[in-house]
């Protein structure tokens, strides 16, 4: 039965949700949005974000030993691949601002609370599955071209990369396989991980309402996967910095994407827990400067 609660959520004769055509002024608007969001909770965004940006680093660190210097674009780029499951906190955030609730940072925390944690557990675990076996991949792949040989240097690296045959077919047959992933990552995740939050439809009927989400607006969702990527390859530059305001933007307007390609549900909304005492904790550090 719990398998089954994951898979199929609490009914398993709810209806489908239904699912809209959009364009690129709605992606404009659910940035827009975002960045409202974001400029309304900035420290609890950055709260929720900065280790994001702070682990990349940490792996960019520790792959500078020449053997694995290889895999630096592979992990920094698949890293993206579970940015649906890292932003998880700031839908709630999000999703609590458009209900005109009190938000603080820890509500972020509220997501453990969800009646659809299991599923949203089991989704994260596929895509870290996704994200593993693109590393996987992504080694294989240079393995074919230039062995299993440590690069003598990174200099060296960049030369075999950008000045020799076998670096220019790895770079395109690389950066093609990579595209299949994220096109995966991006079908499985796109309103998943938002409409688990918002109902409790289980991991099945998210995956599948995503892809439906996709099929029904191929160009547009197309187009978002390149401004997700464009925006996430300027906030990576330089080390990461960028990132905290990315992510953040990028998470909201997620959210607000949801709410356009998905139409919202008859029911009632969420029962969001009321606080009999305000107290302030670390999580809303630096904003209580500013109360």
């Amino acid at each position: 039965m719990t398998h089954s609660h994951i898979l199929v959520g609490a009914s398993e004769r709810a209806a489908d949700p239904v699912v809209r055509r959009i364009g690129p002024a709605d992606l404009a608007d659910a940035l827009k949005k975002g960045y409202a969001d974001f400029s309304a909770m900035p420290s609890h965004a950055v709260f929720l974000c900065v280790v994001y940006p702070v682990i990349g680093i940490l792996l960019a660190g520790l792959t500078l030993g020449y053997a694995l210097v290889p895999l630096v674009f592979p992990l920094s780029a698949g890293f993206a691949l579970v940015g649906p499951l890292a932003a998880i906190g700031l839908y709630e955030l999000s999703r609590r601002r458009e209900a005109g609730v009190e938000v603080s940072a820890t509500d972020a925390f509220e997501v453990v609370r969800s009646p659809s944690i299991g599923a949203i557990v089991a989704l994260g675990l596929l895509l870290m599955a996704i994200f593993l076996i693109w590393v996987a991949t992504a080694h294989a792949i240079y393995v074919a071209y230039f062995g299993y040989a440590a690069p003598a240097s990174i200099g060296q690296f960049a030369h075999d990369l950008f000045a020799t045959p076998a670096g220019w077919k790895l770079i395109m047959v690389g950066n093609g396989v990579g595209f299949l992933f994220a096109v995966a990552a991006l079908t499985i995740g796109v309103v998943s991980f938002p409409l688990l939050l918002d109902r409790e439809v289980g991991a099945a009927v998210a995956v599948l309402t995503s892809f439906r989400a996709v099929a029904a607006n191929p160009l547009t969702m197309a187009l978002w996967g390149v401004i997700v990527a464009g925006l996430l390859a300027i906030g990576s530059l330089p080390l990461f910095l960028g990132l905290p305001v990315v992510l953040p933007v990028l998470g909201h307007a997620t959210w607000h994407l949801y709410r356009k390609v998905v139409e919202a549900d008859s029911s009632p909304p969420a029962d969001f827990r009321p606080r009999s005492t305000r107290r302030r904790s670390a999580a809303d550090f630096p904003v209580s400067l500013f109360s």
